[in-house]
């Protein structure tokens, strides 16, 4: 595979950016590690994860790339809202994938507390953002597989 011709958005909530942030970095950090060249990766900010379908959409409709990486984290709270912006970031980014020819990954935390969250975007114990850039990367290695199968 050549990444040295990919180009990758990924889009980050800026809600709870605490977490958001350092996902975002190991994302970045994970993409530049695979060989895809530092402005072949276009980095944006949405306000929160509710927003992130449409921000991937946009990309995907705008900037011609081969991936998306959706980063976000939505901490559970005292009302249902949580659960309605689950629900609505998963069917949204669901619906990016079987929509459109372009894999868009799920690095969205849904967590208990902060401190999942927090767990979940360290270095330290695996860091989520990363690992949706990898996925979108596996996909991408899948695509050309199954592009070069001879029928």
């Amino acid at each position: 595979m050549n990444w040295e011709n990919k180009q990758i958005a990924v889009v980050a909530a800026k809600w709870n950016s605490f977490v958001t942030d350092p996902m975002l970095e190991g994302a970045e950090t994970a993409l530049l590690g695979k060989g895809i060249p530092g402005d072949h990766i276009h980095i944006f900010r949405c306000p929160g994860s509710y927003e992130l379908p449409l921000a991937c959409k946009m990309c995907i409709d705008k900037l011609n790339v081969d991936g998306v990486v959706a980063i976000g984290a939505v901490i559970k709270g005292g009302t249902p809202h949580f659960h309605y912006v689950c629900d609505a970031v998963n069917k949204g980014i669901s619906e990016l994938n079987i929509r459109y020819d372009v894999p868009v990954s799920f690095g969205v935390l849904t967590t208990d507390s902060v401190e999942q969250a927090m767990d979940r975007a360290s270095v330290e114990k695996g860091n989520k953002g990363a690992e949706a850039a990898l996925a979108v990367c596996d996909m991408l290695e899948l695509e050309h597989a199954i592009s070069n199968v001879d029928r």
